[in-house]
C-alpha cells in the first residue's frame, strides 16, 4: 500500500479504500452496503470509511454487529460498538448468536457468524457484505494454509459469493498499523478482543511466531482448477439425488476435493493431506461426510455418497428451506412438517430409480408429526457454491 507523503493518513487511505471499492463494484445506484463489525480496531475502521465512501456516493451502510456469546462481556461490547458508530451516524443493527461451544468452537462461530451476516444483510436489501479483512490476516491465512498443502497459496479473496451476498474485502493490501493509525486520527475507540492474545489458536501462533507470509500467484492454482474441470467433465456424473460417480482408478486431488465438498454440502475443500493420499488411488474411505464405495449396480468406478452419520438434523419444511446444506424445498408443504433425511424408511423404497441404499437413506423426505412420510421430497440438488469463486482477483490489482 503506497501512500502520497503530502497526503494526511486518514485522507490517504480515504483514497486507498475508494480505489479498492472502484475495483469491487459496481455497486446500485445509489449504493447501500452492509459491514461486518466486531468492535475491534480493523472492522471498526472499515465501518467509517464504507460509511463515508458510501454517504459521498449519496448510499448508506449498515453495521451488522454479531454478538456470539461466547465471553460474558460480549454483550456490552456489542451494545458500546453500536453506541460509538450510532455517534457517527452509521446506522447498526445487533445479531445475538447462541449455542455455540465445545471443540472447534471458533469454526462453530465463524460459519454460524457468516449465516446470521448473510442473513441479515439481505433481510435489509443489501447484497454487498464488507469485511475487514486486511494485509496480516491475508498473511497469516496464507501460512495457515500452507501448512495444510499447496492449494490455497493465493490467500484470502477480496470478492466472493456466498449463497445470495458478495462478500468483499477492500483492505486486503491495508496493514493493520495504518488502520489503527486512522482511527486515532479519527478519535474513534474500539474494543479488543482477548482472544486475539490467546495461543491456543493457531492463527494467534503465527502471529506472535511471524510466520505470515504473503500469498503467491494464482497461476498454478488455475492451472490445478482447469485439470480437474477436465478430469470432472470426463470421468464424473453429479447426479440430483445428492451422489456423484467417478469412472477412474485415480483423481487429481483438486477434482477430488470439489466432488467431495458438493456431495458433503460444504463451503470449504477437505482437508489436503488426506484428499491427495485418496485421490492418488481410489478405495473405499470415508472423508469429509462423504463415503466412497465401489459403484456397484451404478456403473463402473466408484459412487461418492453422502455419510449418514454426517448428515444434518431435520428442519422445518417451508418453500425455499435448505436442508443438509445441499437440497433446497421447491415446494410449499402443510404446515407442521419437517425435511429431513429418508433414513431407515429406505427400506420401503428399494425400486425407487434403482438406487442403492446407501443413497436412498441420504436423500431428502418430509414427514408430518404423525409420522406421515411423502418421499422423495420436492427439492433441488443446491450444494454450495465455493468460498472463493473468484479465487484470482485481489483488492489490489
Amino acid at each position: 500500500m503506497l501512500l502520497a507523503p503530502a497526503d494526511s493518513a486518514s485522507t490517504a487511505l480515504a483514497r486507498h479504500f475508494a480505489a479498492a471499492m472502484a475495483r469491487l463494484g459496481p455497486f446500485g445506484t445509489p449504493p447501500h452496503l452492509a459491514a461486518a463489525v466486531s468492535g475491534g480496531a480493523d472492522s471498526t475502521a472499515l465501518a467509517l470509511l464504507a460509511h463515508d465512501w458510501a454517504v459521498r456516493n449519496q448510499g448508506s451502510l449498515l453495521a451488522l454487529i454479531v454478538d456470539h456469546g461466547l465471553r460474558p462481556e460480549s454483550g456490552a461490547e456489542a451494545a458500546l460498538t453500536a453506541t460509538r458508530l450510532a455517534a457517527r451516524g452509521i446506522d447498526c443493527k445487533i445479531i445475538n448468536l447462541s449455542g455455540l461451544a465445545g471443540p472447534g468452537v471458533q469454526e462453530k462461530a465463524r460459519a454460524a457468524r457468516y449465516a446470521a451476516l448473510a442473513q441479515a444483510a439481505l433481510a435489509q436489501g443489501r447484497l454487498h457484505l464488507l469485511l475487514g479483512h486486511h494485509q496480516a490476516d491475508q498473511a497469516e491465512t496464507v501460512a495457515m494454509r500452507a501448512r495444510r498443502g499447496p492449494g490455497g497459496a493465493e490467500g484470502i479473496a477480496a470478492w466472493a459469493a456466498r449463497g445470495n451476498v458478495l462478500l468483499l474485502r477492500p483492505l486486503l493490501d491495508v496493514p493493520p498499523a495504518a488502520l489503527r493509525a486512522y482511527l486515532a486520527a479519527q478519535g474513534m475507540a474500539w474494543v479488543e478482543d482477548p482472544s486475539n492474545q490467546n495461543l491456543r489458536f493457531e492463527r494467534v501462533r503465527i502471529r506472535f511466531e511471524g510466520a505470515g507470509v504473503q500469498p503467491a500467484s494464482a497461476a498454478a492454482r488455475q492451472e490445478r482448477e482447469q485439470e480437474a474441470a477436465c478430469f470432472l467433465a470426463r470421468r464424473a456424473a453429479l447426479r440430483p439425488e445428492g451422489f456423484a460417480l467417478l469412472d477412474a482408478p485415480a483423481a487429481p486431488a483438486a477434482a477430488l476435493a470439489a466432488l467431495l465438498r458438493v456431495v458433503g454440502g460444504n463451503v470449504y475443500a477437505p482437508d489436503q493431506p488426506a484428499t491427495a493420499a485418496l485421490a492418488a488411488r481410489l478405495r473405499p474411505a470415508t472423508l469429509a461426510g462423504v463415503r466412497i464405495l465401489a459403484a456397484g449396480r451404478l456403473g463402473p468406478g466408484w459412487l461418492l455418497a453422502r455419510e449418514p452419520a454426517a448428515l444434518a438434523p431435520p428442519v422445518p419444511a417451508r418453500r425455499g428451506a435448505l436442508w443438509d446444506g445441499r437440497f433446497t424445498l421447491e415446494a410449499t408443504p402443510p404446515p407442521g412438517q419437517s425435511l429431513g433425511a429418508l433414513g431407515d424408511e429406505a427400506k420401503n423404497h428399494k425400486k425407487y430409480n434403482n438406487l442403492p441404499s446407501v443413497v436412498l437413506r441420504t436423500m431428502a423426505a418430509l414427514r408430518a408429526a404423525d409420522g406421515t412420510l411423502s418421499f422423495p421430497a420436492p427439492v433441488l440438488f443446491t450444494p454450495p457454491s465455493p468460498a472463493a469463486p473468484h479465487p484470482f482477483f485481489s483488492a489490489g490489482q
